[in-house]
């Protein structure tokens, strides 16, 4: 299965709300001038650019397309690119903060961005989503570019976009130029361990947390929201680490089985039922949104934006949160998972993994080399580790959650990184 970035659907809290809560708090516990926080609050570039494709029909039709650098300080913007009806240009600028802030909590030489295009991509034919990629491309060509911005895949987008995206800059350039996206399939320069990537650093995260919290995975058991790419693999490593998983969910529906579910079984149902779990007979079907009420150890929010909110996160039973998706837990919910005494691994860190191997994928093409997939799960690994123990040792400096803890650390470093510069006092 092709990778594909933790995705969100409209939703009815904005996520550009949830992320600027989170910045202002950090900000004040910092104490950084007023001057600071303007710096850091205002995207560096955003582009808007109108589409004309041509059709199957033959008629053309004219789609938006976004792109958003937040910053530039740490180096070239890093971020998706997604194909939603629901984007919308809030949405891309909480993307691209978010993305400046998980650069710098895993320590890689990244800013954020993010891109997207109001499409629905289910509605199109592979060769009218070629052609919106490639003028797309077009139209972000001073943009782009391996020193510049990177692209990658996200909702809606995989691997044979990300070539199409490569193909029409390389021609663009007269050259042919890997380094300008991540994501792409192997033969093109593309990374091993990238599509398992994120669930892998989901994984990773959530053992480090059980660790502080004395839970063994052996007797721990989880559930996992959404069963895509992130969620499916979060899944698999954690069952290979001890946990049993006895909840899953996409867009269908929710399965729990309280004696473990057979993800293999339930990966191979997907696969060959047009890639969801309706109808599968492994587990029973309960309410989409019970599975976040389910009595387990460990929950793995991995679909979609803000699924905890006010209204629901008092019911949640789960001892630790680990999110694989972007923006999973609305702000509002914070103040309420924080007094029920859930830890949670927040996303800037735990869904890291996917940009980390991003970063080497990009290291490998600049180089001309590729590395071992032992060689890449090992660095991923640790880069994740020392990210969570790092978080870790900021939440018990200042008192906050891991949520704020993670805001802090990146706020500093990309602040202090503007300041040694010379753009600041």
């Amino acid at each position: 299965m092709s990778y594909t970035e933790p995705a969100p659907v409209p939703a009815a809290e904005n996520p550009l709300d949830s992320m600027m809560s989170r910045f202002n708090a950090a900000i004040r516990i910092l104490g950084l001038p007023d001057e600071m926080y303007d710096i850091l609050k205002v995207p560096a570039r955003q582009v808007i650019v109108g589409l004309p494709v041509t059709m199957d029909n033959g008629k053309i039709k004219v789609f938006e397309g976004y792109r958003v650098i937040h910053s530039t300080i740490l180096g070239p913007g890093k971020g998706g690119v997604r194909l939603d009806p629901g984007v919308t240009l809030d949405e891309v600028r909480a993307l691209a903060a978010w993305m400046t802030w998980k650069c710098a909590v895993v320590d890689i030489p990244y800013g954020g961005a993010k891109g997207g295009i109001a499409c629905n991509p289910r509605e199109m034919s592979a060769g009218e989503i070629e052609r919106l990629i490639r003028a797309y491309t077009l139209g972000m060509m001073d943009i782009f570019g391996p020193d510049k911005d990177i692209p990658a895949p996200d909702m809606g987008t995989g691997p044979r976009e990300m070539a199409w995206l490569m193909d029409e800059y390389s021609k663009a350039k007269g050259m042919t130029t890997q380094a300008v996206v991540t994501g792409k399939p192997l033969v093109l320069g593309g990374s091993l361990g990238r599509t398992e990537a994120t669930g892998r650093g989901v994984t990773v995260s959530a053992i480090s947390a059980m660790e502080k919290l004395k839970l063994n995975p052996y007797r721990a058991t989880a559930a996992v929201q959404g069963f895509g790419n992130v969620g499916s693999n979060a899944a698999l490593l954690l069952k290979e680490r001890g946990v049993t998983v006895t909840g899953i969910s996409d867009v269908s529906g929710a399965y729990y089985n309280d004696k473990g579910i057979d993800l293999e079984k339930a990966i191979e149902y997907r696969n060959n039922n047009k890639g969801i779990l309706e109808g599968f007979t492994g587990a029973e079907k309960i309410e989409a949104e019970e599975l976040l009420f389910l009595p387990v150890d460990l929950l793995v929010p991995a679909a979609k934006e803000d699924v905890i909110t006010k209204h629901n996160a008092g019911r949640i039973q789960a001892k630790l949160i680990v999110e694989g998706a972007n923006g999973p837990t609305s702000a509002t919910a914070d103040d309420i998972i924080n007094d029920k005494g859930i830890m949670v691994v927040p996303d800037i860190l735990a869904n890291a993994g996917g940009v980390t191997v991003s970063y080497f994928e990009w290291v490998q093409n600049r180089m001309g080399y590729k590395w071992p997939l032992d060689r890449i799960n090992r660095r991923s690994d640790r880069v994740m580790k020392d990210a969570f123990n790092n978080v870790y040792e900021t939440s018990e400096k200042y008192k906050v959650s891991l949520r704020l803890a993670a805001y802090i650390l990146a706020i500093d470093k990309v602040s202090s990184s503007y300041k040694f510069r010379g753009g600041y006092g």
